[in-house]
C-alpha cells in the first residue's frame, strides 16, 4: 500500500475517448481516483451514477473524479454511453497504475478483480486520503464531506 503523505505515482493512461492521460493533467485540482472492479457490474454502475449525478457539487469543490479499472478504452467508451456518464473513466489493463497503488484483489465465481478503492489527491499532486474497499452507495457524499474538510 503506498501512503498518504507521499507523492501519487505518476501515470499515462487513456480515458474512454482515447486520450491521454497523465497526473499532471489533474495539477491545481483535488483529484478523487476510484477504482472499481469492472465496467457494467451492479456496484460500479451505482458509483458511476452517483459520481454523474453530483458532478457539479465535485467541480464547485474544485475536484475532478475519475474513474479507473483494467478495462480497456471500448469497454470504458460503452460504459460510458450506456448510462450516460459524464465522468472520466482510465483504462489501466495492464494494470501498471493499479499495481503501482498496491490495489488489492479479491475472487468472485473464480474470477479475481481488482478491490474498490478510492485515492484522494491533493492539487500538488499528494496523495491525502485512502479509503478500502469501498461501499459505491453514497461514496461520493462521504468523500465531498472529507476533502472539503481537508482543503
Amino acid at each position: 500500500m503506498i501512503d498518504t503523505g507521499t507523492t501519487f505515482p505518476s501515470f499515462s493512461l487513456m480515458n474512454q475517448d482515447g486520450a491521454t492521460r497523465t497526473l499532471k493533467d489533474y495539477a491545481g485540482h483535488w483529484l478523487v481516483l476510484y477504482v472499481y472492479p469492472k465496467d457494467d457490474t451492479p456496484g460500479c454502475t451505482i458509483q458511476g451514477k452517483s459520481f454523474t449525478a453530483t458532478k457539479a457539487e465535485f467541480e464547485k469543490a474544485n475536484i475532478k473524479v475519475v474513474g479507473l479499472s483494467a478495462d480497456d478504452v471500448d469497454s470504458h467508451k460503452n460504459f460510458c454511453q450506456k448510462f450516460s456518464f459524464t465522468i472520466e473513466l482510465l483504462a489501466d489493463p495492464q494494470a501498471e497504475l493499479l499495481k503501482a497503488l498496491h490495489v488489492g484483489q479479491s475472487e468472485y465465481k473464480g474470477t479475481m478483480y481488482w478491490d474498490r478503492t478510492t485515492y484522494v489527491v491533493d492539487p500538488k499532486g499528494v496523495l491525502r486520503k485512502i479509503y478500502q474497499k469501498v461501499n459505491p452507495e453514497g461514496h461520493e457524499q462521504v468523500l465531498l464531506t472529507d476533502i472539503k474538510a481537508l482543503s
